[in-house]
């Protein structure tokens, strides 16, 4: 799990109601990757770069969300929490949208191509409660996989998946997700083809990482 992230077949609060949701889908001739058959009802974009914002990419006529503000696209909530691409303030990268949204009673937080040191306590405060964090740990374009286990802790989640980190053919040069690994002192988690959670089966007081076959 590189870039894209698509959430299949996923339950609003409603039961009569499911999205399909795409996050970050990205250009393939500038990232070097195949970009997925994708297809979707809502499309999130952290921010306007090229290995993120491609939404022609994504069949389905999705809603795009493309910025901070609160949303809700079938029975799907949503809200897009403003932060920084580095950590200057983002003069040198710009900015970026941290994206947390709730269905099947879960929490989930999309942190984006973030790149500051540390949350605020303003953010914190929108962010609070997540189940299921999504963060970047490869470096170079974000947080690296030190700062993320800093942020880890500072959010406190229950599930932690991995991003932007090394793939094959990427034309990224970034670390890869075993260095994040190794910092969280979990070596040996095995990549997963998919991932189904639920709230039933989340543990309290634990923070289990797992990591998605790209």
């Amino acid at each position: 799990m590189g870039r894209a992230i698509l959430f299949s077949n996923f339950s609003s609060n409603s039961r009569d109601h499911s999205a399909d949701i795409v996050i970050d889908p990205f250009d393939e001739e500038k990232t070097g990757l195949k970009l997925p058959n994708l297809s979707a009802d809502i499309v999130l974009v952290t921010h306007d770069h090229h290995d993120h914002n491609n939404v022609k990419g994504v069949k389905g006529d999705p809603f795009v969300i493309q910025g901070p503000g609160e949303y809700e696209v079938k029975e799907v909530f949503i809200r897009g929490i403003p932060s920084f691409h580095d950590d200057k303030e983002g003069k040198e990268k710009g900015l970026n949208t941290i994206y947390v949204f709730e269905a099947e009673d879960l929490k989930f937080c999309h942190m984006g191509d973030f790149g500051q040191k540390l949350l605020t306590d303003e953010q914190l405060e929108k962010i609070d409660g997540i189940d299921v964090l999504m963060i970047p740990v490869g470096g170079e374009y974000t947080i690296d996989s030190s700062t993320a286990q800093k942020i880890i802790s500072q959010i406190e989640p229950k599930i932690v998946i991995p991003m932007h980190y090394a793939l094959p053919k990427s034309k990224d040069k970034l670390d890869d997700v075993a260095k994040f690994l190794k910092t969280m002192g979990k070596p040996s988690i095995v990549a997963q083809d998919k991932f189904v959670v639920k709230a039933s089966t989340l543990s309290e007081g634990v923070t289990e990482i797992v990591v998605l076959q790209p």
